[in-house]
């Protein structure tokens, strides 16, 4: 290949603003030095040229392979929320991104465009703003950014929780068309409802009638949408006919409306410790498409006819109309299948069964059962945390997963068979989960080792679903098991969105796709339409077709971002959680070993934190990277990795959402 054409895709920057380039195929990352990067910036993508060897001047790194960027091909990100800051008579903005490595100058009016004058942005110095990029000329240290918008007293619970929104690109706020088109359907959506189901359904209509099906929805208990149902009928035959009913909000958003290019740019809704910011208004997500109980709502299902041992005899997919007999939480309904009585309670125990048999064909296929459980906080009506906890897996919370999956599973296959002599214009929409890269399988097995545990291995790297769930097994109940699962949850591919199925190495499915949550997530509404399409309803046109490959692309990135939204919501309110406890002692297990120091997760809160190896006992420490620890030159003392530790709190940072331990 000739070495000057150059190599596009993204650029990875570190806090001096040097950049890293991937070339792939085994090959040394490109060492991109500060005054070559063209003012990129982390993650944007770039076109590169190989420049030969580079020698660092402090002569601190080896020689490597170097390159230059020859053009910045896209953003990727174009605002940024941080908090304004004054330096030598210039504004800045100090970004919350941490891979942000230069600030933002702010220009006060006169300057710019700037609608703020210098006396404005003086009074702004300490708040919280959302900032678009505006220029970095060739030359200039430093790019030019405008204030969009005044977020807040930094330090606040309000401004912090709008920041870390703001600043993965969620608004919490919609556009005056969407909220226009919300507006009209608040008035007609219910007689759209009622207009539907007397035109179209029917029992063997073209939108199924299963409002007399025993149903009902089972969600956590401060849930405010519904957008899965179950229902159950035994026949005579001793099969079950169960359905999957999944909110239809294709109804109502129909594609080039103002309502679906806004939920394409969203993406997904987005769930902090003490809100959610929806992908659709509320008129739909909390009422018109939401599965509420005792109301006639419209719904895409997936009913199957299973036998005794959950077998799928039968399938079929299309509207419906459907009617909630009762909203359970997961704690009401695991209440009435453990007493026996209840609302329902045939139904919920008919049901319980069949997903334990349908569990137990995925886990001996090789699903892999990570069953990590989430950090819950909870807050005061001020927002401050006041507890901290796992979240509680039930048998009712595994058994809609059951379901979901199965339906998911299902629709995926259906749709692929259906698609594939079609070419390209005729395709359908995956969520598929590649086998593990091997050197990550090599590096997790080499840590487990370590560890005291034995994972087995093919000599080409690779390791199979059953081997890592009897290593999970292995480690429940002991003080390193969260440690375990989050490391080998880290060694596995990301799940992501696409047009070319390969399966899901981790449900052990041969076929998956996102058909159970539309109202939160865009890529089940695309699958919505191609269901109603193939079954005689509208169709998806080629153009829209030709248009999956971006739409996965964007909702693959824009659910990495909600993620890192939620997890820092968490991290701050665990930090703040913890602020008032400095000098106090807690129970900690080493997570993480560099040179640096320790990485410790406190047990009760499973906050993360660092210990630096300036604090720890009155010794050289050195780091041993093959067995993950440190080690006392003098006293040989070892800190390994999965070590019970206990640490003594020493500081806690909120805006920064870091804390620093000292061994106790």
């Amino acid at each position: 290949m000739n070495e000057l054409i150059p190599l596009e895709g993204p650029i990875t920057m570190t806090r001096k603003g040097i950049g890293f380039f991937v070339r792939g195929d085994g090959q040394e990352d490109l060492l991109i030095p500060a005054e070559a990067t063209l003012h990129a910036l982390h993650g944007d993508v770039v076109r590169v040229v190989p420049t030969g060897l580079y020698r660092d001047p402090s002569g601190r790194m080896p020689p490597r392979e170097a390159g230059k960027v020859v053009e910045v091909v896209s953003r990727a990100r174009e605002t940024f929320v941080g908090t304004l800051v004054e330096e030598d008579g210039l504004f800045f903005l100090q970004a919350d991104y941490k891979k942000m490595h230069v600030p933002v100058v702010i220009l006060p009016e006169g300057e710019s465009d700037s609608p703020f004058s210098k006396a404005g942005l003086t009074h702004l110095l300490g708040d919280k703003v959302l900032v678009r990029l505006v220029s970095w000329e060739a030359g200039k240290e430093y790019p030019l950014g405008a204030i969009e918008e005044v977020i807040g007293k930094a330090g606040e619970h309000e401004t912090e929780m709008r920041a870390l929104a703001l600043g993965q690109g969620f608004s919490p706020t919609f556009p005056p068309g969407v909220e226009a088109e919300a507006k009209r359907l608040e008035a007609e959506g219910r007689g759209m409802i009622a207009t539907e189901i007397a035109a179209r359904a029917g029992t063997e209509g073209p939108r199924r009638d299963f409002r007399s099906a025993p149903t009902c929805t089972i969600d956590p208990k401060d849930a405010k949408d519904f957008d899965d149902a179950l229902s159950i009928r035994k026949n005579q035959d001793g099969t079950f006919e169960v359905g999957v009913h999944i909110a239809d909000v294709s109804f109502f958003v129909k594609p080039g409306s103002a309502l679906d290019r806004e939920a394409v740019e969203r993406a997904t809704s987005v769930y902090l410790v003490d809100r959610t910011i929806p992908m659709l208004p509320h008129i739909l997500s909390t009422d018109l498409c939401s599965l509420n109980p005792n109301e006639d709502r419209l719904a895409v299902s997936a009913v199957f006819t299973l036998d005794a041992e959950a077998n799928v005899i039968n399938r079929w997919f299309g509207e419906t109309v459907i009617h909630s007999d009762r909203r359970y939480t997961y704690e009401d309904a695991q209440a009435t299948l453990d007493q026996g009585a209840g609302d329902l309670h045939e139904e919920l125990a008919a049901l319980h069964a069949l997903s334990l048999k349908i569990r137990a064909r995925r886990q001996a296929k090789g699903a892999v059962e990570f069953d990590t459980p989430e950090v819950k906080v909870e807050l005061d009506a001020s927002g401050r945390p006041i507890a901290i906890h796992l979240k509680e897996r039930r048998a009712t919370n595994l058994m809609i997963e059951d379901f979901m999956l199965l339906a998911n599973e299902n629709v995926a296959e259906y749709l692929a068979q259906l698609t594939k002599n079609g070419g390209q214009h005729f395709r359908s929409l995956y969520r598929v989960h590649d086998e593990p890269d091997a050197d990550r399988i090599e590096n997790l097995a080499h840590l487990l080792r370590v560890m005291g545990h034995h994972l087995k291995i093919s000599g080409d790297g690779k390791v199979s679903g059953t081997e890592l769930n009897r290593l999970l097994e292995a480690v429940k109940g002991t003080p390193e098991e969260y440690l375990v699962k989050t490391a080998t949850l880290r060694s596995m591919a990301k799940a992501v969105y696409t047009t070319k199925n390969i399966g899901h190495f981790g449900l052990a499915f041969d076929f998956y796709t996102h058909f159970t949550s539309p109202i939160r997530r865009y890529p089940d509404l695309i699958v919505h339409r191609l269901i109603k399409s193939h079954s005689g309803g509208e169709p998806v046109t080629e153009a829209e077709m030709a248009d999956f490959d971006r739409l996965a692309v964007h909702a693959s990135e824009r659910e990495v971002a909600a993620a890192s939204a939620e997890r820092d919501s968490v991290k701050m309110k665990q930090v703040e959680f913890l602020a008032p406890r400095i000098g106090e002692e807690f129970d900690a297990v080493i997570s993480g070993v560099t040179e640096r120091g320790l990485y410790v997760e406190e047990q009760t809160t499973h906050a993360d934190g660092m210990i630096n190896v300036r604090d720890l006992a009155d010794d050289y420490f050195e780091y041993d990277e093959k067995h993950y620890r440190l080690v006392g030159r003098r006293t040989h003392q070892a800190y390994r990795l999965g070590d019970p530790i206990k640490v003594k709190l020493a500081a806690a940072r909120i805006p920064e959402r870091e804390l620093d331990f000292v061994p106790a």
